[in-house]
């Protein structure tokens, strides 16, 4: 049989115990196992309050192949890549975080846990020219719609969790210029901060941080705050937004980041018992 969350011990469990708040990130690429975090994370979430910010990177390449909009990306000077968020892909992505954030409220509903799509709750600011490199030369772009994020504000959030509900949150930020396309990473991280978190797990595809990239058996543990640049210098790819995250959730006050397997068996209980690696 299944048992719903009971909503007022849920509210009691919010308001008396907010620094107890997880934020989870489950990232939205290939290969990670959405089913099996969110029936891990709804037996967590009968202990604790979380807060799930997902990412739909995996939806967009689907939803962009059915639709005949190419997938393109920008390459900063610096080397950071980010995906080419023009007007006709932007409205692709915001209908990418509806599909995944209503897949996520009905998989966690079949699990007994009632979750919400919270949005307008990160906010945002567009550039209106990025410099990016095409064919070896700097250009500007200036039809990208994607933005940095400037705040969150959790009082959405908290409402949610008040009425004993998991948020859902998708990596869109609201700004003057409409909906923004955010790296998912840095969103959970603005949300974790912005509600005093204890703890933010972010899960991907790896195991966690690299010390030589992609051999596992180089896996970073711990990073404390005061070598977290040390690990930037490490991570590749994908992985160097993970870390920013980390590192800003920390300055923010969460006490606890975890990079971690989303393969995993039960990989949100793995994290917090210390499998990947752990900032703190």
């Amino acid at each position: 049989m299944t048992v719903m969350l009971d909503a007022m011990d849920t509210a009691r469990r919010a308001s008396t115990n907010v620094l107890d708040v997880l934020v989870v990130k489950i990232g939205g690429g290939a290969g990670l196992d959405l089913e099996r975090c969110l029936a891990d994370l709804a037996q967590v979430a009968r202990q604790r309050p979380v807060v799930i910010v997902h990412g739909v990177s995996d939806t967009m390449n689907r939803l962009c192949a059915e639709r005949g909009v190419p997938v393109r990306t920008l390459t900063s000077p610096s080397g950071h890549e980010s995906r080419y968020t023009d007007p006709a892909t932007r409205d692709l992505f915001v209908e990418a975080t509806g599909l995944v954030g209503a897949q996520i409220v009905r998989a966690l509903a079949a699990h007994g846990v009632r979750a919400a799509v919270v949005s307008g709750a990160i906010h945002g600011a567009r550039k209106a020219a990025i410099r990016a490199v095409v064919n070896g030369r700097v250009v500007m772009i200036r039809d990208d719609y994607s933005g940095t994020i400037t705040h969150t504000d959790p009082a959405p959030i908290r409402d949610a969790l008040a009425q004993g509900l998991v948020p859902v949150v998708a990596p869109l930020a609201t700004s003057p210029d409409g909906w923004l396309n955010v790296d998912g990473d840095r969103a959970s991280a603005s949300v974790a901060a912005a509600l005093g978190a204890a703890d933010l797990v972010i899960l991907s595809n790896v195991r966690g941080l690299y010390r030589r990239y992609p051999d596992e058996s180089s896996l970073i543990d711990h990073v404390p705050a005061a070598q977290i640049e040390t690990a930037l210098d490490a991570a590749q790819g994908r992985m160097k937004r993970k870390v920013l995250g980390a590192q800003e959730a920390l300055r923010g006050g969460v006490r606890r980041v975890i990079v971690a397997d989303g393969r995993a068996p039960q990989p949100v209980s793995a994290a917090l018992n210390g499998a990947g690696t752990v900032f703190c």
